[in-house]
Formats: structure tokens, sequence, C-alpha cells
């Protein structure tokens, strides 16, 4: 499975989710919405190593309900590249950017596209600064 464990990305995955969901709330919305039967306890052992081996059927809902691609649990490289975006998320979260968000709402999609592209941009250039 490469570098990072499965335990490792569920657990990525949960903290980045707001809020954080039970595991309880995770596996009844994945029996509810894609019909997967999967137990919150079986959850639990996933995210804690306790378990190791999970069916594809079983990431793939657990993937579809973080909505992030099955080769995120499957390819590291899919897995930094997502992980370098939830970062991108957390710090704009952090930064308190709601001025920007807001006034990105009356803006073209054409012109949210450009905001986002100099965003990424300017956090590529200051991550690159800081190696």
């Amino acid at each position: 499975m490469g570098a990072f464990s499965i335990a490792a990305k569920l657990d990525r995955l949960f903290r980045q989710h707001r809020p954080e969901p039970s595991y309880m709330a995770v596996a009844e919305a994945v029996r509810a919405g894609q019909g997967v039967s999967i137990s919150h306890t079986y959850i639990w052992q996933l995210r804690t190593g306790k378990r190791d081996n999970p069916t594809v059927t079983h990431l793939t809902a657990l993937a579809a309900y973080f909505g992030v691609p099955v080769s995120y649990f499957l390819d590291d490289e899919q897995t930094r590249r997502i992980d370098d975006q939830f970062e991108l998320l957390q710090s704009i979260r952090d930064a308190g950017v709601t001025e920007i968000a807001l006034r990105a709402a009356d803006v073209s999609p054409r012109g949210r596209d450009k905001i986002s592209e100099m965003i990424r941009m300017v956090w590529e250039s200051e991550r690159q600064a800081d190696s």
C-alpha cells in the first residue's frame, strides 16, 4: 500500500472534515447513501490500525463519504496531492479569509477561477520558500 498506512490516511480524512464526524455517523451515512454494509466499530478499527486490509468496496464507500477518489487510499502520490490541497484549505480557514470568500460570491465563475489560481500560486511559492 505504500509509505502511508490506511489508518493514517483515514485519520487525516476524519480530522479534515468539519465538524469531525463520529464513527456512527459515517457508518450510517455510508449505509444509507451508498447501501454498503459497514459498522462504526470497523471504521474505528481501520482508523486506529487494528484492521488494515479493507475491501475495495469499503475503501470506495469511505472515499465517497469524504469526497476523495478511492486512489487516495491506494496511491501515495495521489495522497500527497490531496493532502496538499487539504493543507491549503486549512491555511485558508486559519487565515480567516471569509471576506475574500464573501466577495468572490459576486464574481463571475471565470473571475473566481483566476482568484483561485492566484491563491494557489502564492501558496506554492511560499511553500517552496519554506523548504
